[in-house]
């Protein structure tokens, strides 16, 4: 069997343990890719792995030699799939890796806006407790899940078992049908009714044609007075700056974002120049618990395994 060259472009995303691969191989680990050097460090390779670095049209067609990309994560929008597939290169991702992780994320920013934690927090900070004349503060309202209705738009693994969650605690869950869909399927709730129906929505969905900017003004000034909104899944989902403008004028509770549009947000985001007490951003890290990460390299060496063993799975 022939030395494959693999490449992993950046290295320090994935578990601080070494690949396990059980081929003949080369193997080139790159920390971090910056998009000037992509092309310089996949000449040659016949398998290369990237979490988020952008592999598009050009560099497939200069490595004639590519024969797999393999994707540490479940979104493979940095890869330009239909270049690849004409190509010939194959294109697998990770599954079901983060199902727990992400949904115990979005569960957390959920019930933490819900009972105004932040707020509470920045009360705490600024002596306001000291000064009550009760024992106990009252500021931003705090509200019981039990009762309440979430509404889920992506019914995957993640979306699942949030839903699993929300269900234990009492809460109605509701699957929203996509926003320009022709019917309704069974099981779900028309776009604009789920919308309107929501104390809580929780978006779990890839980023599409047909997903970008599915959250923007329009749809914030139908949700429930106090509904909060949650993304763990990407940033183009939402329009940032009608998010916060509803906020911060609106009749919206709150928001939990663990992403941007723009990642690292090096030109800034308007949510982290908000500074709001009802809203909450995290890193892009929902995806990221001890456990998860270990399934997700584990997962990934598996993929690239069997493709060397010509029992390819989980392509794109």
């Amino acid at each position: 069997m022939e030395t494959l060259k693999i490449v992993a472009l950046d290295r320090d995303t994935l578990a601080d343990k070494p690949f396990g691969f059980d081929f003949k191989h080369e193997l080139a680990e790159y920390g971090n890719t910056e998009p000037q050097n992509t092309a310089e460090r996949l000449q040659g390779a016949q398998i290369a792995i990237t979490n988020k670095v952008v592999i598009d049209a050009g560099h497939i067609a200069a490595n004639p030699q590519l024969k797999l990309i393999a994707v540490a994560a479940t979104g493979v929008n940095n890869v330009d799939v239909a270049a690849a597939k004409a190509a010939g290169v194959a294109v697998c991702n990770i599954r079901a890796y983060g199902n727990d992780s992400v949904a115990e994320h979005a569960f957390m920013l959920m019930i933490a806006l819900m009972r105004n934690l932040p707020a509470y927090q920045r009360d705490i900070a600024a002596g306001v407790w000291e000064q009550s004349p009760f024992f106990c503060h009252f500021g931003a309202p705090m509200r019981d899940l039990n009762g309440k209705t979430l509404v889920i738009f992506g019914r995957g693994g993640i979306g699942a078992t949030l839903a699993g969650y929300a269900r234990a605690f009492g809460m109605e869950v509701l699957f929203g049908e996509h926003k320009h869909a022709d019917g309704v399927r069974e099981g779900y709730v028309a776009f604009d009714e789920a919308i309107r129906r929501a104390d809580v929505i929780s978006l779990h969905c890839p980023l599409t044609e047909q997903t970008a900017g599915m959250i923007g003004g329009a749809e914030l000034q139908q949700m429930k007075p106090g509904a909060v909104l949650v993304n763990c899944a990407r940033g183009g989902l939402v329009d940032e700056h009608a998010l916060v403008a509803a906020l911060k004028y609106g009749t919206l509770g709150g928001a939990g974002f663990d992403v941007l549009t723009e990642e690292p947000p090096r030109n800034g985001n308007p949510l982290l120049k908000a500074r709001l007490p009802n809203l909450i951003v995290t890193p892009h890290m929902a995806w990221g618990s001890t456990e998860a990460r270990h399934r997700l390299f584990d997962m990934l060496v598996e993929n690239i395994n069997r493709f060397a063993a010509g029992d390819p799975q989980n392509l794109v």
